[in-house]
Parts: structure tokens; C-alpha cells; sequence
């Protein structure tokens, strides 16, 4: 081989070389490893926040409840015992009279402390966004990782890109993202 040829063939091997897929293809391959792991992520942001946001709307919804049920008791007591114009002398019944009213402004007042505090109305609206915020998060980066498979498969299967896929890799077809488990194109439940 004269000169010529030799810069000729060094010159147009690595066009030949660009043109067969040695650097699109791991380039496609690791966009779509690096997508899964987004997909993964998702997952377990998904696992990890879940269970902390319903505990918390629990706790608080816990504590309001017991002051409301208070309230709802402390009213019924108060409603049950009546005072007749001819009771007015029995002290004992004055005296259970009045430990049911006071029951019931010590529970109104405890209320009124704590109106400020009661949150959990806010609490399952921010939960409710948490959840359709991760759920969101989760379709985004599955669509994400299914885009990048698609463009992979696409490059190691199509001319010129095919045969440096198959000689300098031997790239396989990735497998797109497919809810294979019954349930599971559901969101997890969640219960109070």
C-alpha cells in the first residue's frame, strides 16, 4: 500500500468507524440506564415520603378529633341536665348543672386554644398533593425511561448504527417499562 492509500484508509476509517455506532450506542445505552435509575428514584422517594405524610395527617387528625369529640361530649352533658324553676333550691342539682356548663366552656376553650393548631384539613389537602405530585414524578420518569429504551433499540437496530452495535457490543433490545403486576398501574392505598 502506497502512502496515499494508508492516509486514505486512516482518514475514512474513523468516519466508517462514527458511522457503525461506537460512540451512539453506549451513549444510548447509558441515557437509558441512567433514565431507569430516574424511574427507580421515583420509586423510592414514592416509598420513603408516603408512609411519613400519612403518618403525620394520622397524628393530627388524632389530636383534633379528640378535642372535637370532647366538645360533642362536653355539649351533650350539659344538654342533658335541666334545671326547673321549682329545682332552683336543691343545691345538688344546681351543683350538676353547673359542672356540666363548665365542662362545656373548658371544652370550648380548649377548642379555641387550639383552633389555630387544627391543620388537618390542610394536612390531607398537602397530602393529596404529595401524592399526585409523586404519582406525576413516577409517569414522568417512566415515560422518560421508555423514550430512551425506544431511541436505544432504534439506534442498535437501524443501518449504519446496527453494525457497530452488533460487532463491537453485541447490544441486546432493552426492555421497555410495562406494569407487569396485577395492581399495579394502581397508586398505593392509602387508609386512615
Amino acid at each position: 500500500m502506497s502512502m496515499k492509500s494508508l492516509r486514505t484508509v486512516a482518514f475514512l476509517a474513523p468516519l466508517a468507524l462514527a458511522g457503525c455506532g461506537v460512540n451512539s450506542v453506549p451513549t444510548a445505552e447509558e441515557n437509558a440506564k441512567a433514565r431507569w435509575a430516574d424511574v427507580q428514584n421515583q420509586y423510592q422517594r414514592r416509598a420513603d415520603l408516603i408512609p411519613n405524610l400519612v403518618a403525620t395527617v394520622k397524628g393530627a387528625g388524632a389530636q383534633e378529633k379528640d378535642i372535637l369529640v370532647q366538645v360533642t361530649n362536653a355539649r351533650a352533658s350539659a344538654n342533658q341536665i335541666k334545671v326547673s324553676g321549682d329545682e332552683l333550691t336543691d343545691p345538688a342539682k344546681m351543683q350538676a348543672y353547673q359542672t356540666a356548663q363548665n365542662g362545656l366552656s373548658l371544652s370550648l376553650q380548649r377548642l379555641q386554644e387550639a383552633y389555630p393548631e387544627l391543620k388537618s384539613q390542610a394536612n390531607y389537602t398537602t397530602l393529596m398533593s404529595q401524592l399526585e405530585g409523586t404519582e406525576n414524578r413516577v409517569t414522568i420518569a417512566r415515560n422518560d425511561y421508555n423514550t430512551a429504551v425506544q431511541q436505544y433499540n432504534t439506534r442498535i437496530r437501524t443501518f449504519p448504527d446496527a453494525i457497530g452495535a452488533k460487532i463491537f457490543y453485541g447490544a441486546k433490545p432493552m426492555v421497555p417499562f410495562q406494569a407487569t403486576t396485577p395492581g399495579s398501574e394502581a397508586a398505593p392505598k392509602v387508609s386512615f
